[in-house]
């Protein structure tokens, strides 16, 4: 990726979120002993993109088989993670034509458009979990379980608990997530080692994409202009990453001194 393409993927990143990640967070992150603990959540991250794309697609937009389709996909990586089965060689042997195998609800105005774009996001991130699994492996970082951040569940507790203004809620949290990813990767790539700056800077054009589309589905699916709502859930987005945070983690706050 160019110089001027880079920076012109960041600007409209840069102006949508509410706030910069914090000189410490990066302080924190570029430490030999975190690395471990900043792939390991990256890898989860991804997995995590993937199911929550999974479960709209699920929930709003295809029938119960084509659901089942979906946790099929999934299980290979799920069972890596919480079960420790499985192996990159595996997931890599694995090929999954998804689109053609998914079955849209004919009562559903938009569908089609979730489904595209979904499929499109879980298959890039699972490469991207498949990617961050090789970089461990190649450094001998072997996986472990870690707990949760805060970040995520206290970003989805602004969901509103009536539809269709939980989905958008979900979705407008979904671009904050991909958008606060793909800042961050942007500062780390000047703290790290070549190969990890080169596959940081990789993943901007893929990310940068995922956020303007959770926030495209957000405005089609919403009867009403979704500014406000975005700039609420920012609001608490900025407060989580500005505020002090216990846990090292790949989207958490101000590391406490």
């Amino acid at each position: 990726m160019t110089l001027s393409a880079y920076q012109s993927l960041l600007v409209p990143i840069n102006d949508f979120l509410q706030c910069e990640t914090p000189d410490s967070w990066i302080n924190e992150a570029s430490k030999a002993e975190n690395l471990s603990m900043l792939l390991i959540d990256h890898m989860i991250c991804e997995l995590k993109a993937a199911q929550t794309a999974a479960w709209l697609i699920r929930k709003y937009a295809v029938d119960k088989p084509s659901g089942d389709v979906l946790l099929n996909w999934l299980a290979p990586y799920e069972n890596l993670i919480y079960r420790q089965e499985g192996s990159l060689t595996e997931l890599l042997a694995s090929h999954h034509d998804i689109s053609k195998k998914l079955t849209l609800r004919a009562n559903c105005a938009y569908s089609h458009e979730l489904v595209d774009k979904m499929v499109m996001l879980i298959k890039e991130e699972l490469h991207h979990f498949c990617q961050v699994l090789s970089i461990m492996e190649q450094r001998q970082i072997a996986y472990q379980n870690i707990s949760a951040g805060r970040y995520a569940k206290k970003l989805m507790q602004q969901v509103r608990t009536h539809e269709p203004a939980t989905l958008v809620d979900k979705l407008i949290c979904g671009a904050y997530i991909e958008a606060r990813s793909c800042e961050r990767f942007a500062k780390l790539s000047a703290y790290v080692d070549d190969e990890l700056a080169c596959f940081y800077i990789s993943l901007l054009r893929s990310e940068s994409r995922h956020y303007q589309d959770y926030l495209k589905l957000a405005q089609h699916i919403s009867d009403t202009d979704i500014s406000e709502r975005v700039s609420t859930i920012g609001l608490v987005e900025a407060e989580l990453i500005d505020s002090t945070d216990n846990e090292f983690r790949f989207h958490s706050g101000v590391p406490l001194k």
